[in-house]
Formats: structure tokens, C-alpha cells, sequence
């Protein structure tokens, strides 16, 4: 997939763990888990502001556009 969520990179910068950043923002681990591995098949934008409010970050931060090389 040629978006990648660098949530896990955010994360290890803002010394937070998985789980504090899931309570913040209010949706569950799993549901987390599926952001941060790139397996969500879409994003609400009030998701993305609440992950850039909690790691005090810019959206540009979590994500990135990598085309897929033939």
C-alpha cells in the first residue's frame, strides 16, 4: 500500500505507549493497531486531529505517500 502511517515513530518520539495514545484519543487498541499497520481502509479527519492532538504533531507527521515500484 503506498500510504504508510508512521503513528509507531510519533509514538517512540513523544515516549508514549500504544495503549495511553488509544485511551487519549478515545478508540480502542485494535482498532489502533489496524492505524499503525496500515490495514485501515479509511480515516476520519476527527481520528487524525485527535492522534495530532494527543502527539502535538502535524498530520504530514503520520503520514506518507511511497508509490508502489513495478
Amino acid at each position: 500500500m503506498p500510504i504508510i502511517f508512521n503513528i509507531d515513530v510519533m509514538l517512540a518520539k513523544r515516549k508514549m505507549q500504544s495503549q495511553e495514545l488509544a485511551e487519549k484519543i478515545g478508540i480502542t487498541q485494535a482498532n489502533l493497531s489496524i492505524l499503525k499497520n496500515g490495514k485501515a481502509k479509511a480515516l476520519k479527519i476527527s481520528t487524525l486531529e485527535a492522534v495530532c492532538k494527543a502527539l502535538d504533531c502535524q498530520p504530514g507527521d503520520l503520514i506518507e505517500y511511497q508509490p508502489d515500484t513495478l
